[in-house]
């Protein structure tokens, strides 16, 4: 006997939190991981460099429950932790957010979680044209100091532009009436500007930049902002990594770290995108928030700033809050233009 056909409004079944074909991807990565750690004779540097893969487990986390990348994490423990130069930084960066974004990626997109294609899609096609320019045409002229300083002065800002507007941050008042056009061309910019001028520089931010515009611009939910941007960071890393190898070769000690690190990452990013979709997300943010303010001030004091270049640092640093909260109010001004004038006529 021929089963009844099920009624159109019963619900769907909900996506597992944990898909079996992600256990296959995660199966299939850790197979490719250990043939090139043990064939290829890196377990030693494994052990050697097991420091910075407990501080990945940390980036890895934030990578996929925030909408800041693990270079976030990775980024200032390499240069001032171990005091490594900015580039080793950077290159670190977008190869272990290759390996723990896309991770985090495949998780998100066989959960089928909530995306903004209409931004993110031209963000990616930014990003795919900005972050090879800037790579090429822009990083190589920053010198070492202005990079980390760069990278020191958006990330306090951000930090404290989610404190100020955390409540904006986590519950967006949603736009009556989209404007499509402008967020396609939104995202467009995002991605470009954002690879070009930041994340070919310090290897991660046009993921905060996404979120930013998704939130407080478009108006979208939080989770959907933060599952989007780890896609954006996800191309734009493998996209810098693509880049920097063939141009310029990516260091030794890039990969060294790469190895112990990489694993960790592999299931730590899907772990906070898991996170990200269940679980609260304003003690999160906040405790990150934090981390970006007091980087900047370990930042002065490792590089013994002081003087005019300290003044010129908080200026930047005010300037950089001050452009944040811009946006916040432009988004404040988008929402209630379209609360006044209603959703368009059919």
């Amino acid at each position: 006997m021929r089963a009844a056909p099920v009624p159109p409004n019963e619900p769907k079944s909900p996506t597992p939190i944990l898909p079996k074909p992600f256990l296959v991807w995660l199966t299939i990565l850790y197979l490719g991981l250990g043939t090139l750690i043990v064939g290829g004779g890196h377990v030693a540097e494994v052990t050697a460099n097991w420091p910075i893969a407990v501080a990945m487990a940390i980036g890895s986390y934030i990578a996929g429950s925030t909408p800041m990348g693990g270079g976030t994490i990775g980024f200032p423990v390499l240069v001032l932790v171990f005091d490594a130069p900015a580039t080793i930084g950077r290159d670190f960066s977008f190869a272990i957010q290759a390996i723990g974004m896309t991770s985090a990626s495949v998780y998100i997109l066989l959960r089928r979680l909530p995306l903004a294609w209409r931004v993110l899609a031209p963000a990616m096609a930014g990003s795919v044209v900005g972050t090879p320019l800037g790579a090429l045409f822009i990083a190589p002229h920053v010198d070492d100091l202005l990079a980390k300083l760069v990278f020191a002065i958006i990330w306090a800002g951000f930090g404290i532009a989610q404190l100020r507007l955390m409540r904006d941050l986590l519950e967006p008042t949603p736009l009556v009436h989209p404007h499509p056009t402008f967020d396609r061309v939104a995202g467009g910019l995002v991605g470009f500007f954002g690879g070009l001028l930041i994340a070919s520089i310090t290897g991660v931010g046009v993921d905060m930049l996404l979120f930013v515009t998704l939130v407080l611009l478009v108006r979208v939910d939080a989770r959907c902002g933060i599952a989007s941007s780890v896609l954006l960071m996800a191309v734009t890393s493998i996209v810098g990594l693509v880049t920097n190898a063939i141009a310029f070769g990516v260091p030794a000690e890039v990969w060294s770290n790469w190895y112990a690190a990489a694993p960790v990452v592999a299931v730590g990013a899907p772990l906070g995108a898991l996170a990200a979709s269940i679980m609260p997300r304003g003690l999160t943010l906040g405790i990150v928030s934090a981390l970006c303010v007091l980087q900047f001030f370990a930042f002065c004091s490792a590089e013994r700033i002081s003087g005019w270049p300290l003044a010129v640092s908080l200026i930047a640093l005010a300037a950089t809050t001050a452009a944040f909260a811009v946006v916040g109010h432009w988004g404040d001004r988008r929402s209630r233009g379209t609360a006044a004038t209603g959703p368009p006529r059919a």
